[in-house]
């Protein structure tokens, strides 16, 4: 029995995604397998090689995979298939996007957002917004997984002694074409792997607003910025921000929220941060029943005397 990790990467290094989702697949038992699929990925491929754990990293090359079209990614895994028990993607926009496809084609359930291995055949996952946690037994002979990463430690980047092996690419689907991507650059941390977000909610009032008070905060502490769905709905911070059921799922080691009220899609998203703070000056607001520190006060006093202070 050997699990499969579909490496998620840029061609030249591997993403912090794909080393939690090495811990999950290690947990299933067997061997891990990488699977990394790109253009001129060798780099990424030695790189997926040194994580602790990974036993073997399959590389397959082709021009059709360098932006990982989730129909040639699929493809590639399909072709493999039948050598592994356990298949595992990173539940990310791309780990999404491909493992249906490969279920789908093996005819078998996928098992989504598991939070934790009870067995080689058994999973933990929430449901309900995250308010129960359903205890999952798959009876399939391939088990497809999706793995949110936030509940489980990434593995050693280094120390691993994986051999590569080339394999060879599955040919163009041919049913989708890369036409172009608009990055946005951003010298903050990635939301999903910063060490600490400073979040704000309905409350800020408006974008203006919403950077005058945060960003120096975020700025003082090297922080990553985020926003409740009423936020982002409400035109204060861009999409790519939202922490939520329906946004981003994080558990940085501090997490501060201004404003925010805690509706329960937003605690989906945050609740497994090790610290939280929350700042509002609502004494009901549901944020306070998941917070560590709680600050009843008017985020527009507070946040500039938290700052003076830093």
């Amino acid at each position: 029995m050997a699990s499969l990790v579909i490496a998620e990467h840029d061609n030249a290094s591997i993403k912090p995604a794909t080393l939690n989702t090495v811990t999950a697949a290690a947990q299933c038992g067997g061997d891990v397998h990488v699977l990394v699929a790109g253009a001129n990925a060798a780099e990424a491929a030695k790189a997926a090689g040194q994580i602790a754990g990974v036993s073997k990293v399959i590389h397959a090359d082709g021009a059709h995979f360098e932006h990982g079209l989730a129909e040639n990614m699929a493809a590639q895994v399909l072709a493999i298939a039948s050598n592994y028990s356990h298949i595992l993607f990173p539940a990310t926009a791309s780990g999404k996007n491909i493992a249906p496809r490969v279920a789908a084609k093996l005819d078998v359930a996928q098992i989504s957002d598991i939070i934790k291995v009870d067995g080689p055949k058994t999973f933990e996952r929430p449901i309900y917004a995250g308010n129960a946690i359903a205890t999952v037994e798959s009876s399939d002979a391939t088990m497809v997984i999706t793995v949110r990463t936030t509940a489980f430690d990434p593995a050693a980047a280094t120390g691993g002694s994986g051999a590569v092996e080339s394999a060879s690419g599955v040919a163009d689907s041919g049913k989708a074409t890369f036409l172009g991507s608009e990055i946005a650059k951003n010298d903050r941390p990635e939301l999903t792997a910063a060490k600490i977000i400073v979040s704000g909610g309905r409350a800020m009032g408006s974008s203006e607003k919403f950077n005058e008070v945060l960003t120096p905060l975020a700025d003082k502490l090297g922080a990553a910025l985020g926003a409740s769905r009423a936020a982002v709905d409400a035109g204060y911070a861009p999409n790519d921000w939202q922490v939520g059921q329906t946004g981003k799922i994080v558990a940085p080691q501090l997490y501060i929220a201004c404003g925010i009220s805690g509706a329960i899609q937003h605690l989906a998203g945050m609740k497994d941060s090790k610290v939280i703070v929350a700042i509002n000056k609502d004494p009901e607001a549901p944020i306070f029943s998941v917070a560590d520190y709680g600050l009843e006060a008017d985020l527009f006093t507070a946040v500039p005397e938290l700052i003076s202070q830093l």
